[in-house]
């Protein structure tokens, strides 16, 4: 007689994430039309929602102090604060937080950045489609998550460094003392620059000063000029 028991493969096979609370994503980008597309590829699946969206790296900050997001999805070329610096504050901000970078740079100098200011993945723009959804849930398994490239990358920069006997020297500049530059590059006030970051104009001011000493400048022009060759901001 036959086992009138349904079979279970059915249900086991079922997706884990259809019974699961979708993984909250804060989204930064400051093109509105990159955004939209990458919203596009995020909310279509039933385990990811893009709950938040930011204008640029201050925005993003602002955004996780506001709502509850468990990934930031952060393009690192953007104004008032950079991906790369908006990830250095919110994995301070939010130690829990998995940050990915989507950007359009295969950069090997951009990907040792983003992995040193806390981020779990780097994706390519040009590729998101084929890899940031499965970024995002390897970001929330707590595994890294790189394109092919940025692997070969890795273990070039490090076989020559073995060969040529170098270590990365430490930044000349703190975090802190960076986004002062990148600010104060782009013309903010030194109001403008404490309400970005959250600190005192006293602080900004002996930021500031901190800066010319260590860089032997003398003044905002001078700053502006290193905060370009430095690629803080654009020409």
């Amino acid at each position: 007689m036959p086992d009138p028991t349904p079979p279970g493969p059915a249900t086991a096979s079922a997706p884990s994430h259809a019974t699961t609370t979708p993984i909250r994503i804060l989204l930064a980008d400051d093109h509105a039309l990159v955004r939209r597309g990458v919203r596009l590829i995020l909310d279509r699946e039933p385990d990811l929602e893009v709950v938040a969206e930011a204008g640029d790296g201050a925005e993003a900050i602002e955004a996780a102090r506001s709502q509850e997001i468990d990934l930031a999805v952060l393009d690192i070329a953007m104004p008032r604060l950079t991906g790369l610096q908006a990830a250095r504050e919110l994995a301070a901000l939010r130690p829990g937080l998995r940050i990915l970078m989507l950007t359009m740079h295969d950069n090997e100098q951009y990907l040792f950045q983003a992995l040193k200011a806390g981020a779990c993945g780097y994706v390519l723009k040009s590729v998101a489609d084929r890899d940031l959804v499965a970024a995002c849930r390897a970001a929330m398994r707590n595994e890294p998550f790189l394109y092919p490239g940025a692997v070969t990358a890795l273990i070039r920069a490090y076989l020559d460094r073995v060969r040529h006997g170098e270590e990365n020297p430490d930044q000349l500049l703190t975090p802190r003392e960076e986004e002062v530059l990148k600010l104060v590059a782009e013309g903010h006030s030194s109001k403008e620059i404490a309400e970005i970051l959250f600190i005192s104009v006293k602080t900004v001011h002996r930021h500031r000063a901190n800066l010319l000493h260590k860089l032997g400048l003398h003044d905002r022009l001078e700053l502006t000029r290193y905060a370009i060759r430095a690629g803080l901001v654009e020409p």
